[in-house]
């Protein structure tokens, strides 16, 4: 197994045990997790802020997550995972893809771009995460 696997999925036992201290060896410190409009609070940035809102879930939600597909790149320290999240206090669940950007020298994670697997925000002109600077890092800002 490749390493950045091995560290999304020991991420993902962490959450679903709600492990403070699990968690945070997952990430660098000033780690960033991207999220999709909708939700309070986001971005969530520090890797103590990303393990109190999962362990936050899991108290509240009954939040429990499977790792359906994993890929990761042959040539960078990134990933791209498609996962479900397991609302079991409502009966409900979301699915949906991340991308994970590793710390090269560490291999921890500093980055993860959630994407939902829902219907499309109607009031607003492009459906995209909160503050994260897509002219900055070279996204199509329009369709050409």
């Amino acid at each position: 197994m490749h390493r950045h696997e091995a560290t999304i999925r020991r991420y993902f036992a962490a959450c679903n045990a709600a492990d403070h201290a699990a968690l945070l060896s997952c990430f660098t410190p000033d780690a960033v997790h991207y999220f999709p409009s909708g939700l309070p609070d986001i971005p969530w940035r520090g890797a103590d802020t990303i393990a109190r809102k999962w362990i936050w879930c899991v108290d509240n939600l009954g939040s429990q997550w499977t790792i359906e597909k994993v890929l990761v790149g042959h040539d960078s320290d990134e990933a791209v995972i498609e996962w479900t999240h397991w609302k079991r206090k409502s009966g409900t669940a979301q699915r949906g893809d991340e991308w994970y950007v590793f710390d090269a020298a560490s291999g921890l994670i500093r980055e993860i771009r959630a994407y939902y697997a829902a219907p499309a925000v109607k009031d607003v002109p492009i459906g995209e995460l909160v503050d994260f600077d897509y002219n900055g890092r070279g996204y199509h800002l329009r369709w050409e």
